[in-house]
């Protein structure tokens, strides 16, 4: 009746894995309780879990990716610890459960921090910069984010139910194959991913709908804003590369619950074509990894500069250029693997050409800063931080490029260090700057100053310690996933590495602080204005938070950086433009159609993966109901009265003029002009 389910699939015999459950039980068991105590659970259900306000989703993409990045930096430090210990040693880990913690990191760590944090600062702030009032499918974009959500739960479950994979973040045949992978590890790995990459993929073509038919009148392709250039460019690979991931698992799938041999070493099967097909859509995954984080130092650099962005035109030709040319270079991934000199030579060098795009947007951030009054607030240290980090990164990818070079350090430490480098020092860093930068406009207040940048010299220091080492053993040939080895050479610098590890855990420890102390002190850091920043972007010329329609009425844009316009002529007048015609406006009614078809997901998935064929059944009815309900809906918005909006508007209006009025009186307007 349970397929493979039983009681051997709770692992009474493993203390670290149940133990570890049994806390996790305990503080979610004492979290729901706690909610249902304090009468939350009404709250909750109408403004988050039911909510297709593009806002509200977006903080929760962010949220589930910090939620997540706790659980993943966890398995690190249990990585980090086993290698110091294991020199001559077994450690405390025993192989099997060490070679599920590096798998489950990688997992984690790319498709449910990563992912959710870009593509939850697109969320958030993309429309606010077109100057609309949502994304072009607001139920389609509730379903993406819980489908999201409900593969990471899978994840998680497989630490209290079964296992998760043995093999890698990416489940290479034949060994994520029946033969030599017999458990249900690569299937909770697969169906997980198979959900999650759905919803990931419905977010791009909602976003890139959203980009291309929903912008502010007056706004072309030339004036929007270089971070939803780089959503653009982000989401088309998604759109391309995700169903690429889909049919790949799908066949993986099949080999393991149908006998077909896709990727089998008999019966015509042939494991390099999964290495093909997986990397070819995993190069890409960097980029629309990295390209939303390059949108947001273009943000945060031109703001604390104070001065627009330099070479806005070829900031574009070069996330565009990126875009193509991420297609290009998938094969080096598997330089070592027999492709022959011609072809290795062919993705060498385009694999040296797509880092010429990447270097000018580098310059360009650095000139943006030449001559500005630079402000070194949180996002900018982050953004800094990013510029030497991704550098130094940047570079020894280039290495990596070269055929003979990879030959040496293909699956070596050195490799390892490369990509934390640029996951960490790229797109980490960058959704750290957003979420710092943005903060304000999503909750109406700042985050603590100090905290911030003490958190930040502990990732930015942290990393260094952690990282340089692995590269200095991986040329010295130590080889990544090792749970134990007997090199005396190498010992030191695993030792270092831990340190670093424990560093960048203090900066956690302090950013964790660092929310606590800012939430418990809101009312001092109360922004009214909506622009705390001085900020350049639509985003900054409506209310923080922002109202359900985002704007009272839709900008008109008539250059690069239409709200810097506004200001301009608001400073130069000490008064603000002539209050516009407010007109009743409708929004999207909220729905559970995204919460119920993520617990349908999550039953058929598990169900799924232990062969309850029965409950997969009832799954798939109860998914396909609740998309026939939600098709027969008679009310799909909600309507907002022409006064409410004034109301609301004047508010936010009155507050603005009174601080321009405030920094008129404080500097003459010649001065502010010059400033500005």
């Amino acid at each position: 009746m349970f397929g493979k389910l039983t009681w051997q699939a709770i692992p009474f015999d493993q203390p670290i894995p149940l133990v570890t459950s049994a806390v996790l039980i305990v503080v979610i068991t004492g979290l729901v309780v706690f909610v249902f105590a304090k009468g939350y659970v009404p709250y909750l259900w109408k403004e988050w879990i039911t909510s297709v306000d593009h806002k509200r989703i977006g903080i929760m993409y962010c949220l589930l990716a910090l939620v997540m990045l706790l659980r993943g930096f966890s398995d690190a430090l249990m990585m980090r610890s086993q290698q110091a210990l294991a020199f001559n040693a077994p450690g405390y880990l025993p192989p099997e459960h060490y070679d599920q913690i590096f798998s489950a990191h990688g997992t984690i760590m790319i498709f449910f921090v990563a992912m959710p944090f870009v593509v939850g600062l697109m969320n958030f702030v993309v429309p606010l910069q077109l100057g609309v009032r949502d994304v072009a499918f607001p139920t389609l974009n509730s379903v993406s984010f819980w489908l999201t959500a409900a593969g990471a739960l899978l994840v998680n479950v497989s630490l209290v139910v079964g296992e998760f994979a043995r093999t890698g973040w990416l489940p290479f045949p034949p060994l994520s194959e029946l033969t030599y992978s017999p458990g249900v590890g690569v299937d909770y790995y697969a169906w997980s991913l198979e959900i999650s990459g759905i919803g990931t993929l419905m977010a791009g073509i909602n976003m890139v709908t959203t980009i291309l038919k929903m912008r502010a009148p007056g706004m072309n392709y030339m004036r929007m804003p270089v971070f939803c250039w780089t959503s653009l460019a982000s989401n088309l690979l998604i759109v391309v590369s995700f169903p690429i991931l889909t049919a790949t698992l799908a066949m993986l799938l099949l080999d393991r619950y149908v006998g077909f041999h896709f990727f089998t070493n008999e019966a015509g099967g042939n494991p390099m074509v999964f290495m093909n097909l997986i990397w070819a859509w995993g190069h890409p995954e960097v980029y629309i990894l990295v390209l939303p984080a390059f949108g947001v130092y273009s943000e945060v650099v031109s703001t604390f500069s104070s001065k627009p962005l330099f070479g806005y035109r070829s900031m574009v030709v070069a996330t565009m250029a990126i875009c193509l040319l991420s297609f290009l270079v998938w094969l080096h991934h598997f330089f070592t693997m027999g492709p022959g000199g011609d072809v290795n030579a062919f993705f060498g060098i385009m694999s040296m050409i797509i880092a010429i795009p990447t270097g000018v947007k580098l310059f360009n951030w650095l000139f943006t800063m030449y001559g500005g009054r630079i402000r070194f607030t949180v996002p900018m240290m982050w953004s800094i931080g990013f510029m030497v980090t991704f550098a130094l990164g940047g570079m020894t990818g280039v290495l990596l490029a070269v055929p003979p070079a990879d030959f040496v350090l293909h699956n070596s430490l050195f490799l390892v260090a490369h990509f934390h480098n640029v996951i960490i020092g790229g797109v980490l860093f960058g959704a750290f700057a957003g979420y710092t930068y943005w903060f304000p406009k999503a909750f109406g207040f700042s985050l603590d100053e100090r905290l911030g940048k003490a958190a930040f010299w502990c990732w930015f220091v942290g990393f260094y310690v952690a990282f340089v080492p692995l590269y200095v053993v991986g040329l010295d040939g130590m080889t990544r996933r090792m749970q134990h080895y007997s090199q005396p050479e190498w010992y030191p610098w695993i030792l270092v590495a831990g340190v670093g590890a424990l560093i960048i855990l203090t900066g956690i420890i302090l950013q964790v602080t660092q929310l606590t102390v800012s939430i418990r002190t809101r009312a001092q850091r109360r922004e009214l204005t909506g622009d705390p920043w001085d900020g350049r972007t639509l985003e900054w010329a409506t209310a923080s938070p922002p109202p359900a329609y985002n704007f009272a009425v839709l900008p008109n844009v008539e250059n690069e950086e239409p709200y810097w316009g506004m200001k301009l002529k608001a400073r130069e007048n000490l008064q603000l433009s002539a209050e516009p015609k407010y007109e009743a406006i409708e929004v999207p009614r909220n729905t559970p159609t995204g919460f119920i078809t993520a617990f349908f997901a999550v039953v058929t998935g598990f169900a799924l993966i232990w062969h309850i064929w029965w409950i997969v059944v009832l799954g798939l009815v109860g998914a396909y109901a609740t998309f026939v309900v939600f098709a027969w809906r008679d009310v799909v918005e909600t309507p907002i009265s022409a006064e409410e909006v004034a109301r609301e508007d004047r508010a936010n209006r009155a507050v603005r003029l009174e601080a321009l009025r405030a920094a008129g009186r404080a500097e003459p307007p010649q001065a502010q002009e010059a400033l500005a």
